[in-house]
């Protein structure tokens, strides 16, 4: 089974006074990636412990999909997450 590990990180506009669930457009964000969960795009997501970034496992063919889809986040437009990195992830183990 492969799929894409995608890391996003926190943009210019990030407000770092401010919790994730308090940034500008978060019920925006929010309801665009649990619909991209729903459609199985994201499989699983969530930020990292070093507290400026997002690991997101997506069920997609390439990088261009990945980024397409997510230019469509509000938070993408708004500048509050930039994708760093989309990468290729087999599972071996536990699939």
């Amino acid at each position: 089974m492969r799929y894409l590990a995608v890391t996003r990180s926190r943009g210019g506009a990030w407000d770092h006074s401010r919790e994730l669930d308090e940034q500008a457009g978060f019920a925006e964000h929010a309801s665009f990636m649990n619909a991209l969960v729903a459609e199985g795009f994201v499989v699983l997501g969530g930020p990292l412990d070093d507290e400026d970034s997002t690991l997101l496992i997506v069920d997609a063919p390439d990088e261009g999909a990945v980024r397409a889809r997510l230019a469509g986040d509000p938070w993408s437009a708004m500048g509050l997450l930039e994708l760093t990195a989309v990468v290729g992830w087999e599972i071996l183990l536990g699939a």
